[in-house]
């Protein structure tokens, strides 16, 4: 592999005028067509094997045109003190907004009026509207919201305090102010790393490039593969993600490249051909872990799961060409003007015969290995006290992740939101005037004739939980009825997910639950079950590559060790903050509840492709020198010397672009950039930097074992470049003077 990718990259800087022209016509192609295509709706939502999706599907065949999965919104009114909803004029104002909501747009389905609905609270002070729409949240026209929110101010200028709840008003979140932090951040980690605004450039702008192409394609097939709105969300964080790291990667190896005195030509294409390895085996990861997403059986998680792999791989491609081509324009601008000069220097004459550079030392004139870097400090650092490093990070991150033993799922409802909303002050309303349940209630579909149905609504009024239970309606054919209950508890409590396990277990097989209350705990139970089969596809898949990868057993066992270390101390950092409300206010937690049911599948997934992608790059470079020849120990510091500066400045970017979405007003994904940004923390720092070289300290050769058996079983794909250098010195065999011919031409 190493020996393609090489040729590969010196195509790319020779032909950087094709190469250049090919990625921006299919920049340009995939722009028009995201510009020519529909605008993307929101995709449909099914939970296959669910009892809350046969509830769905038995209704939408039941009761046709009921838009059974239609949004809704509650309208809520309170009274000025000392009056009441039932006064006659209070009464006239909810009537008009009645009539104005049912004439106010065509997406309409039903509005109730609460004087015949029993929407009005016991005390008379607090009644609510109930709206429901022909099409879901995602779906609704900006005038449909609009019609809402005027009748809503209509009728606060009467006097009377008005809020709107509801999945009407949901939207899809906003993240460009996250992304462009992030994007800011990592241009500032990439001058400092590098010292050169060309440099630091060059991964901005094609990981820009990537995820221009990635979101734009999926824009452009979103009507014709029912991609939802919501698709090109994951492929943004993803792609910007991975195409920053993996253009750093070779930027890197490419600068260290012509530190050592090769031409530019060739040091692109040693670059690709060692480092682009590592970005191609770190990217089949990350593909791993999103196209896995399909174990969970929601085929929305699938589109995003497939959509975010296809912009992983456009990076990696990227990676291997677009970069070389570039760098084939930057020369030797990639290298600080100091450190040029520098050289220039200490070689004078030799300008146009691509002298060795130290890129550690600009300013002084001793070598490099007389002034070690902080990474190979660090490494020497922990070669001394491995057992006291492994410790401290075992025990450190152990002691993070015991929050996570009280992991409760669930998804956030609008008792989440900020204070300043309306939908919360909608929810506090509803919960002080018909108590905390009104907010979520619950849809049974009874599958019988009108005897069956009031049968299961008489179970259903004897359980523990149960506030009301309406009586059942029955559609025209008298086969089928809905009966509404209302719990006692909040819609995200366990005690309303008791409930609904015990209506399911009492009622017999032709009573279903569903409502988006039930809908949610169907939803977390899915994910929970999937959690498992999921976890051991992506870590068995990827310890798999990682042997062939590293020739080794150990290495990759550690490396998937480490990894789920990791995780479950984010999660630990998670529930503590977002369940138990440890530092809340410090990250703007405003309510604690359950952690968000998708949580640990997207931290394993999305952390899981970022900490293999240090880790391929970080211990390829110590496999590299160990097959070169050097000790364990040398190895480590090696490794450490050429590549902790690189991860280390990867990581903070990774942790800058999730961080920025920790301010946004949307709890889930305040959950997401917190989770995510803490894993990345613990897994870069604490895993790769310190836990993995302790190990390997410790392990010494056995590090590398492999059994001979396996060994010949695991095809030798050459990431460290083994095969490449003998053949670019001329004793590679039949292929030497071929590879000695590219290097001439």
């Amino acid at each position: 592999m190493a020996t393609f990718l090489y040729r590969l990259g010196r195509f790319a800087f020779r032909r950087r005028h094709l190469v250049t022209l090919l990625w921006v016509a299919l920049l340009t192609l995939a722009g028009v067509g995201a510009a020519s295509a529909p605008a993307p709706t929101s995709s449909s939502f099914s939970m296959p094997g669910t009892e809350a999706q046969k509830a769905f599907d038995l209704l939408e065949e039941r009761f046709p045109g009921g838009s059974a999965d239609g949004a809704t919104a509650r309208v809520v009114f309170k009274a000025p003190d000392g009056q009441k909803m039932t006064d006659p004029a209070n009464r006239a104002r909810v009537e008009k907004a009645v009539a104005d909501l049912r004439s106010g747009s065509d997406e309409v389905a039903n509005v109730t009026d609460p004087y015949t609905a029993q929407a009005v609270s016991r005390d008379g002070t607090t009644a609510y509207i109930h709206v429901s729409y022909k099409v879901n949240g995602m779906e609704l026209t900006e005038a449909t919201r609009a019609a809402l929110n005027l009748t809503g101010e209509a009728a606060r200028d009467g006097g009377l305090t008005v809020e709107i709840g509801g999945d009407a008003l949901q939207t899809v979140p906003q993240t460009g102010t996250g992304e462009i932090i992030g994007v800011v951040v990592a241009g500032i980690v990439l001058v400092v790393t590098f010292g050169s605004l060309v440099a630091a450039g060059l991964p901005l702008l094609t990981a820009l490039i990537g995820v221009g192409i990635g979101v734009s394609s999926i824009t452009a097939l979103a009507g014709a593969l029912d991609l939802g709105s919501t698709t090109g969300t994951l492929a943004t964080m993803i792609g910007l993600a991975v195409g920053i790291d993996y253009a750093l990667f070779i930027v890197s190896r490419y600068r260290a490249e012509l530190a050592e005195g090769r031409e530019g030509e060739d040091a692109a294409g040693r670059a690709v051909g060692t480092a682009g390895s590592a970005v191609v085996f770190a990217g089949l990861t990350v593909v791993i872990a999103l196209v896995g997403l399909a174990v969970v059986d929601i085929p929305m998680l699938t589109k995003m799961g497939v959509a975010a792999a296809g912009t992983v791989a456009i990076a990696v491609l990227i990676a291997l060409t677009l970069i070389p081509a570039l760098l084939g324009y930057a020369g030797r601008r990639v290298i600080g003007r100091k450190a040029r000069k520098a050289a220039a220097d200490r070689t004078p004459g030799t300008a146009d015969r691509a002298p060795a550079v130290d890129l550690g030392k600009a300013d002084a004139d001793r070598p490099a290995d007389e002034r070690p870097n902080a990474g190979t400090r660090w490494a020497r650092f922990v070669l001394r006290r491995p057992v006291a490093v492994l410790l401290v990070g075992v025990i450190g991150l152990g002691a993070l992740a015991v929050p996570a033993a009280s992991l409760e799922m669930g998804l956030p409802d609008d008792g989440a939101q900020p204070t300043s909303t309306t939908q919360r002050r909608a929810y506090d309303l509803l919960s002080d005037g018909f108590g905390p349940g009104s907010n979520g209630p619950l849809m049974v579909v009874v599958d019988g004739d009108g005897d069956a149905a009031a049968k299961a609504a008489d179970r259903i009024k004897g359980l523990d939980g149960v506030a009301a239970v309406t009586p059942p309606t029955p559609n025209k054919a008298g086969d089928t009825a809905m009966i509404t209950v209302v719990p006692k508890d909040r819609p995200s409590s366990p005690e309303t997910e008791a409930l609904v396990h015990d209506i399911r277990e009492t009622t017999g097989d032709h009573v279903l639950v569903t409502g988006q209350t039930a809908m949610n705990i169907d939803f977390s139970q899915k994910m929970n079950d999937a959690l498992a089969p999921y976890l051991a596809l992506v870590v068995g898949l990827a310890f798999l590559l990682l042997m062939v990868v590293f020739r080794s057993v150990l290495v990759p066992l550690k490396a998937a060790l480490g990894f789920l270390l990791s995780v479950v101390a984010a999660l630990g950092a998670v529930v503590a903050v977002f369940q138990w409300g440890w530092l809340g206010s410090l990250f703007g937690v405003e309510q604690t509840g359950p952690i968000m049911s998708m949580m640990p599948i997207f931290m394993v997934g999305v952390v899981f492709g970022l900490a293999m992608d240090y880790e391929v790059f970080l211990v390829t470079r110590m496999r590299e020198a160990y097959v070169h020849g050097e000790r364990p120990g040398e190895a480590i510091v090696t490794g450490f010397r050429h590549g902790a500066r690189v991860v280390t400045a990867a990581a903070v970017i990774m942790i800058a672009v999730f961080a920025g979405f920790i301010g946004a007003s949307e709890q889930m994904v305040k959950m997401i950039g917190f989770g995510l940004a803490v894993a990345v923390l613990f897994d870069a720092f604490v895993v790769r930097m310190a836990i993995v070289p302790a190990v390997l300290a410790l392990l010494g050769h056995k590090a590398w074992w492999l059994p001979r058996w396996l060994d010949r079983v695991l095809p030798d794909v050459d990431v460290e470049g083994d095969k490449l250098r003998k053949q670019l010195a001329g004793d590679g065999g039949p292929d030497a003077g071929q590879d000695r011919e590219l290097v001439r031409a």
